[in-house]
């Protein structure tokens, strides 16, 4: 699990020290949503949606499983970064706990909306490229907030 929990690390690395009223601030007008708060909140939602949803069948409850449009986004508004950021990682490391042992090969319970049967290792190989997508997206938010940069 190296590469995924480097790029996991990574999105809490962004976070650091970042207060709260920079957390949440929009600074892009099409997607007031995507702040940092607001995408560490939805990395949580995709690691339950692939982990426990798709290969366990286990049913989605509460935001992103409600049909309410960027729900998970929506639950990271009032809640300081440091509880998202907890969040983050006590789902990271259930992901893990479920994973561990498991023959990559083994089909999800749930198929995709498409149909498609996705394996363990296709949802691991997605959510390393999910979590890097946003830890892009947190790259250019972080020094759009307060000017820090790095290169992790």
């Amino acid at each position: 699990m190296g590469w995924f929990d480097l790029q996991r690390g990574i999105i809490a690395t962004k976070c650091t020290g970042l207060p709260d009223e920079l957390a949440h601030r929009a600074l892009i007008p099409t997607s007031p949503l995507m702040t940092v708060a607001g995408i560490v909140a939805h990395l949580t939602w995709a690691e339950r949606l692939w982990f426990e949803h798709s290969l366990l069948d286990i049913p989605g409850t509460g935001p992103g499983f409600d049909d309410i449009e960027d729900s998970e986004f929506l639950a990271a508004v009032d809640r300081p970064l440091a509880e998202v950021l907890e969040d983050y990682d006590r789902r990271c490391q259930q992901s893990n706990a479920t994973i561990a042992g498991l023959d990559l090969d083994a089909l999800a319970r749930r198929p995709s909306r498409h149909g498609a049967e996705p394996t363990l290792r296709w949802i691991i190989v997605h959510m390393i490229e999910e979590t890097a997508r946003h830890a892009g997206h947190l790259d250019i938010l972080r020094e759009l907030l307060d000017g820090e940069t790095a290169y992790f």
